[in-house]
């Protein structure tokens, strides 16, 4: 089984790296080789709603498969440089930027179209957020929601099949490099190859490092993101949502001088959980469709944990409070922002007396046995910053869920092509850890693919 290029994972960067080697060239021979379910058996178990917590499938239906961990997100495409990666550093801003919005034409061409482009450039919430030390990051916001992200996918699956091979249940076991030609051993058979990139993202990031390790290609870890997901009335944000709908807020907390950022906005939507490596974690998303919205809007509070030597196992340390939480919730445990100020656990007689009904059903506990104290405060002193510009946001009702947790795959040495040392051999998206967001992740792919195209020039 031999190929001019082979790609290990199809997520957002495998999807758009084939899509522009094809656009380059329709003779290109391309494999894309992904551990996971095709686009119609991803189905989560949680999802018939007789079962209420992960089963720990042995592969993850929520994080692999056609469309990776972002194929069941809500399809948010941030087309920004001020966060969501640092593609830029390598490719330069306004090509980084450029690759973002080829990626955003794309995928309104596959039925993204209809879905609103939102931005912060005329936001009144940028000026109001500073009177009280919280910073609006720019950017332009296409939300094409979870319903619609699924068609757009279902589109680009069709058109990549009839060019490439994409072969799923297919885990990638080893890799070697004989001359000029790539070896790469799976659980069905060997895959050789002239090029080789991996785009496995986040759910990869442990089978990277082994990768880079055994191959002596250098890495460098030292960042973990630990907080909470919000989940509130979604009138209480409104007034933002309906502007910007992803508003990126950054403070920087008077007590710890520690920044906190709000991630992964969810209007309307619901708090899902997800599986990372066996642990499980929680997440949000949203729907296109008016007739799925939900009465409340969900966001992560995350605060930024950078370490130095000789610490270097940052995941480890984020895997570790969250099975903190899996131990003594089962799963995702879940608090009332009124009990965990007061010092209380919520239970569930606490949470029948809530006028807020919860969208995932979580276990009632006392998140500050699971999460640090630093962190804690640092999420208690954003909730009341961000009252200031949302009243309600610090309501007792208002529900922390806990613990969501972002790993960040250790940052492999890359050039500006995104090639490691080991030549022909490309490592990018968010398993590389140069991107950590779906336009960032596939616009890596086109740029990958632009490079490889232009060696197979008709």
């Amino acid at each position: 089984m031999k190929y001019d290029v082979v790609i290990v994972g199809a997520g957002a960067s495998g999807i758009f790296t084939a899509y522009e080697l094809i656009q380059a060239n329709i003779n290109i021979k391309i494999a894309i080789l992904e551990k996971g379910h095709s686009l119609q058996r991803r189905v989560c178990p949680i999802d018939n709603k007789k079962i209420h917590s992960c089963v720990h499938c042995s592969v993850c239906n929520i994080m692999n498969g056609f469309g990776g961990a972002g194929g069941m997100s809500d399809g948010k495409y941030n087309i920004t440089n001020n966060f969501g990666g640092e593609l830029y550093k390598y490719v330069g801003r306004k090509e980084a930027l450029d690759l973002m919005d080829y990626v955003d034409e794309v995928n309104c061409k596959m039925g993204g179209a209809e879905a609103r482009l939102y931005s912060t450039e005329h936001a009144g919430l940028k000026t109001k957020a500073l009177r009280y030390d919280l910073h609006l990051l720019d950017a332009k916001v296409r939300h094409l929601g979870t319903d619609r992200n699924l068609v757009i996918l279902g589109n680009l699956y069709d058109y990549l099949k009839d060019n490439a091979d994409i072969i799923f249940d297919t885990e990638v076991t080893d890799i070697e490099k004989t001359g000029s030609e790539f070896i790469v051993s799976t659980n069905n058979g060997d895959y050789n190859s002239e090029y080789l990139v991996l785009a496995t993202g986040r759910s990869g990031s442990k089978w990277i490092s082994k990768v880079c390790s055994k191959l002596g290609i250098q890495t460098q870890s030292n960042r973990a993101d630990i907080g909470v997901r919000v989940e509130l009335p979604a009138a209480v944000f409104e007034h933002i949502t309906s502007e910007v709908y992803e508003s990126k807020i950054v403070y920087r907390t008077k007590k710890y001088n520690d920044l906190v950022r709000t991630f992964c906005m969810n209007p309307h939507g619901e708090v899902v959980t997800e599986n990372t490596n066996g642990i499980i974690t929680v997440n949000g998303h949203s729907y296109s469709d008016p007739k799925y919205h939900t009465e409340n809007t969900n966001f992560a509070l995350l605060v930024s944990n950078r370490f130095t030597e000789p610490f270097k196992n940052s995941n480890e340390y984020g895997e570790s409070i969250a099975r903190l939480s899996n131990m003594l919730g089962g799963g995702v445990l879940v608090q009332r922002f009124g009990d965990l100020i007061k010092g209380r656990r919520s239970s569930e007689r606490r949470m029948e007396k809530s006028f807020l009904r919860a969208t995932l059903n979580a276990t009632p506990g006392d998140l500050s046995l699971v999460i640090p104290k630093r962190q804690l405060d640092d999420i208690i002193e954003m909730i009341v910053a961000l009252d200031k510009i949302a009243p309600g946001t610090a309501n007792e009702d208002t529900l922390l869920y806990g613990v969501e947790v972002k790993f960040y795959n250790s940052k492999v040495k890359v050039d500006e092509n995104l090639e490691t040392i080991i030549k022909g051999l490309y490592i990018l998206g968010d398993s590389s850890g140069v991107t950590h967001s779906l336009s960032q992740a596939a616009a890596s792919g086109v740029h990958v693919a632009r490079l490889l195209g232009s060696k197979y020039k008709n």
